[in-house]
């Protein structure tokens, strides 16, 4: 073999080789995109979840707050529907209890507002103490019982203290009890230059003489025995008109 018959042959050797490598490279390249594109898609779903999760756990915060702040304003809505209700329930009390003050101080412009089984007349305050006289004699059941009044009571007190005994001897068949008018007077009426003073708007309180057994039947204890025993009439009566109106 000659010369030029090595150099054909050493060529042809390297351009196989050379092909050979081109083709490696080549394989090399697609291998190496392929695992690019398949790492950079697993990154991308990788971030793309991330980002899912982060906006579905904003998006819970976001809503657990709203709920909050809905049920921080529903609870402020019921406490000021509730205080409102309050303040109307209220408001009837003090009504009805300026409207006992007039007829225990005989103011004679009450008596056509009341609805008492009085007639209308100076009458009517003394006509009231003489069955809360007999009504607390018949809960102490005591021969003796002792009387608190108002000061300004004790002169009409006195001029029913002796019906009020025969009424009550006549009703629990018992004999006449001794009844006797404490030195110590309960609170004057209210007051409007003093409305935090103690006050009492009439009636009596009556006890045992060794004062372990006392009855209160003040006006101002049986109104507020009244509005408790009432309140429920009273709240579905107003509230369910108020409802009505509303609606």
């Amino acid at each position: 073999m000659n010369d030029g018959d090595v150099s054909k042959q050493i060529q042809q050797m390297v351009r196989f080789i050379r092909q050979e490598a081109e083709e490696k490279a080549y394989e090399i390249s697609i291998s190496t995109e392929e695992e690019f594109n398949i790492a950079k898609l697993e990154l991308l779903e990788a971030e793309k979840k991330k980002i899912r999760q982060e906006y579905e756990r904003k998006a819970k915060q976001v809503e657990v707050r709203k709920k909050i702040e809905y049920s921080m304003q529903l609870n402020a809505a019921r406490i000021k529907f509730l205080q409102a209700q309050d303040q109307l329930v209220k408001g009837m009390k003090e009504a009805a209890s300026k409207e006992l003050l007039r007829v225990s101080t005989n103011d004679k412009t009450a008596y056509k507002k009341l609805l008492l089984a009085f007639s209308d007349d100076k009458n009517a305050y003394k006509k009231l103490l003489q069955p809360l006289i007999v009504q607390s004699l018949l809960r102490l059941k005591e021969p003796s019982v002792l009387l608190r009044c108002r000061e300004m009571d004790k002169r009409t007190i006195e001029s029913v203290i002796e019906d009020s005994k025969r009424e009550y001897a006549e009703k629990a068949n018992v004999r006449s009890p001794t009844i006797t008018i404490d030195k110590l007077y309960l609170p004057p009426p209210p007051s409007s230059s003093d409305p935090h003073s103690p006050s009492c708007s009439g009636g009596v309180v009556m006890a045992s003489p060794d004062g372990k057994i006392v009855f209160e039947n003040t006006l101002d204890v049986r109104l507020d025995l009244a509005f408790r025993q009432k309140l429920p009439e009273i709240r579905n009566h107003l509230f369910d008109c108020a409802h009505v109106v509303s609606c």
